[in-house]
């Protein structure tokens, strides 16, 4: 199951053959040639919860991204892998908004590449 958000439409997927790899499909530019970046964020578990929590996750998902919808450029959540991907325009200080708003939205999903939660632990 592949979730793909693009500019206009979030769009619900199942393919039983080989996905395409990002790399294949990720903008590496916005409409106006401008640079981009992205989010890798871990849903851990999510293939194997209730398919009613799996609609709420991605009611959620859904929810946080349109909320940004003049900035977010691809979404993909593979659930083969757990991973959520976003690209998005590189904007002063939408990643950290992007990740706050997914966090508080999915508050199970690690952002790849963050410590800050492990080191509060501690």
């Amino acid at each position: 199951m592949v979730l793909t958000m693009s500019k206009t439409e979030l769009k619900l997927s199942i393919d039983l053959k080989p996905a395409e790899p990002l790399w294949k499909l990720v903008p590496t530019r916005d409409e106006n040639g401008g640079p981009v970046s992205d989010i890798l964020m871990i849903i851990p578990k999510l293939k194997t919860r209730s398919e009613q929590h799996i609609k709420d996750t991605l009611a959620n998902i859904e929810f946080a991204l349109k909320q940004f919808n003049n900035e977010i450029l691809f979404a993909n959540l593979d659930m083969k892998l757990n991973t959520l991907w976003v690209s998005f325009k590189a904007v002063p200080g939408v990643y950290v908004d992007i990740v706050a708003t997914l966090k508080t939205n999915i508050p199970e999903a690690v952002l790849v590449g963050d410590s800050h939660s492990r080191l509060q632990k501690d």
